[in-house]
């Protein structure tokens, strides 16, 4: 199979989706001119139009606003927001309206509506352009959070998104968009709600998001050189969840640690915690343990950066700790 890049498996899945329905259209910040702010939709607009892929103000709850407004008059807008930062700026779109207008209306309005944005650090960003902030959105009942890691799944998931009736944040991490993996020609979907076991073991389960996925393999492989055989399980979507192959996994294994970018404290690793210690705790055989960043603003300085962030010792030592 074909190898390609995060970021041009992303371009494909718009592509094909505006080539597919013509009710389906970009909108952001220089998403037109100059391709969107990781260049995921460079050349669109030659292709397209402005009709269909238009620049906005520099105003994201006016990107949230109309994108909700063409969502429920028929269209089906792609919207961008560059960084999950900037999400906070249109939180009562996105919380009092985008989340609840099917629920309001009884189900006469559907909102089919995605907001592509991203997160994570390591880039030296700094505070305001780093962040991993996907655990609000799985507290707000009505929008769902997907969260890709391999070229794969950025691109079967994003053709689901596109195509489901529910609004939906699209969580991007920076750090991919150069990673490469296999990829199908042509149109697929990969369902929501259905983690993928990218490394199967006995002795302990790891519950990873995002950039922290293939940090985790790796952890996992130094981790068989010592004899521990870890499993590594991508939920691939925060909402909905995969209870089943999370919970299947610990019952077998004993032992779980979660694995998640974001700050320790309310992350999508405590929920997960909890969530197994509800629903198979006498199965596990040592406590649940969460490797998160530390509960601090990301620094700019890389070296301050790197100690906040979780790295592979960090997975280890955990690991190590509770076998």
């Amino acid at each position: 199979m074909r190898e390609i890049s995060f970021r041009e498996a992303l371009t494909e899945a718009l592509r094909e989706e505006m080539r597919r329905d013509e009710r389906v259209f970009i909108m952001g910040e220089e998403v037109s001119l100059l391709g969107g702010a990781f260049r995921v939709t460079r050349g669109f607009r030659d292709e397209f139009g402005e009709e269909r892929v238009r620049d906005t103000p520099i105003s994201e709850a006016a990107i949230i606003g109309s994108a909700l407004g063409a969502a429920v008059t028929g269209m089906r807008p792609v919207a961008e927001i560059m960084y999950i930062d900037f999400v906070t700026v249109a939180m009562d779109q996105l919380v009092n309206q985008i989340a609840k207008m099917s629920y309001i209306s009884g189900g006469k309005f559907s909102v089919p509506l995605v907001i592509r944005t991203t997160v994570g650090a390591g880039t030296s960003s700094a505070a305001q352009h780093s962040q991993n902030l996907q655990a609000l959105f799985m507290h707000i009942p009505g929008m769902l959070v997907v969260v890709p890691s391999t070229p794969l799944d950025a691109k079967g998931l994003l053709t689901s998104a596109i195509r489901r009736d529910d609004p939906v944040l699209f969580v991007e991490h920076q750090s991919l968009y150069r990673s490469r993996g296999p990829v199908p020609e042509g149109e697929y979907t990969i369902p929501f709600g259905k983690a993928e076991v990218r490394r199967e073991g006995k002795d302990l389960t790891i519950v990873a998001t995002l950039a922290m996925v293939a940090k985790s393999l790796e952890a996992a492989r130094k981790l068989a050189e010592e004899g521990i055989e870890t499993e590594v399980i991508d939920p691939r979507t925060l909402v909905p969840l995969d209870r089943e192959t999370i919970l299947a996994s610990v019952r077998r294994t004993g032992r779980l640690i979660t694995v998640s970018e974001a700050p320790l404290t309310g992350g999508e690793g405590s929920e997960i915690a909890a969530i197994v210690c509800e629903e198979a705790f006498t199965s596990l055989k040592a406590p649940v343990k969460r490797v998160a960043a530390l509960d601090v603003p990301i620094p700019f300085n890389q070296n301050l950066e790197h100690s906040v962030l979780p790295q592979v010792d960090d997975i280890m030592e955990a690991v190590r700790s509770i076998i």
